[in-house]
């Protein structure tokens, strides 16, 4: 295996295919740093690999199956035959599913652990001591204002992220003074598919907020990384609603957030069978409010 004195510093992007990690490799790369694009589609890495050597970057394409046990030995091992060292690692990956835990597909709702949080984990896990040895580098952890809260109606989606929020902010105070950095990004909405493939687009929460640009997170979340910081939160209304959820007590915030998650064609929670807007909220027997 190469020396670490010989092996080239980089970044390394995984769910760099589309969205919010696309944007950072892309701007990683115009730092001339050699990046790493990892993510299960190959299409869409060939894409941003394109892009970023037209852009005169350098950029290395891993396909790799976040689900499998040895993806980080995969990642070691195709950075030690391309001469790099994981200098940045940016956890961007992850998935979320809206509807209640009852009615979601249990190994669909298992696999937010294994994504969100298993992978992300492991991968931190895998990278961070070499950085520390080095004493440079770090980790962007890709969070959510979704980590300030239990969220019903989607509620494994937000407990993933309050595990990235919780892990990330631990290792940035064990690591704060070995000269690396681990930063927790908890953007709010973003323009993306993550949106719409979740469904959380039709969710009235998602509708009530403002949805920001991938371009414009990466670019909050690569600039709050290389100042040292500890969390960034693009974005006033993230920050305000951030500041409202930690303002209201459970017994007022969880019923608020459970409502604006779902919408009046959705199947009613309270089990009837029938669309929410023709149940709890017209007074069905079986259910109070919406939220229940």
């Amino acid at each position: 295996m190469t020396s670490h004195h010989l092996q080239r510093p980089a970044v390394v992007v995984v769910g760099a295919s589309r969205g919010i990690g696309r944007a950072i490799a892309e701007l990683a790369a115009r730092d001339d740093a050699p990046v790493v694009l990892v993510a299960r589609s190959i299409e869409g890495l060939h894409v941003v690999e394109s892009s970023i050597k037209q852009a005169g970057g350098q950029a290395f394409c891993l396909p790799l199956d976040l689900t499998s046990r040895d993806a980080s030995t995969n990642l070691e091992e195709f950075l030690s035959r391309q001469g790099l060292v994981c200098d940045v690692l940016v956890n961007s990956a992850g998935f979320g599913l809206r509807g209640a835990a009852t009615s979601l597909p249990i190994g669909d709702q298992l696999g937010m652990i294994d994504v969100n949080m298993r992978a992300l984990a492991e991968m931190t896990l895998r990278v961070l001591p070499g950085m520390v040895e080095r004493r440079r580098g770090g980790v962007i952890n890709m969070a959510s204002v979704a980590s300030f809260t239990p969220g019903p109606y989607m509620a494994m989606y937000y407990a993933s992220k309050a595990f990235v929020h919780s892990f990330s902010e631990a290792l940035y105070q064990e690591t704060r003074k070995t000269g690396v950095t681990v930063t927790c990004v908890a953007p709010g909405p973003v323009s993306t598919e993550f949106l719409e493939k979740s469904g959380a687009n039709r969710a009235a929460l998602f509708k009530v907020l403002p949805k920001a640009s991938p371009d414009y997170v990466a670019a909050a979340a690569w600039r709050g990384f290389k100042a040292g910081r500890r969390l960034v939160i693009p974005g006033v209304s993230a920050k305000l609603a951030i500041l409202l959820a930690g303002m209201l007590p459970s017994y007022a915030l969880l019923p608020i957030v459970g409502r604006l998650q779902l919408r009046g064609n959705d199947p009613c929670p309270c089990g009837s069978g029938k669309q929410l807007k023709h149940c709890c909220r017209a007074g069905h027997p079986k259910g109070g409010t919406a939220s229940a």
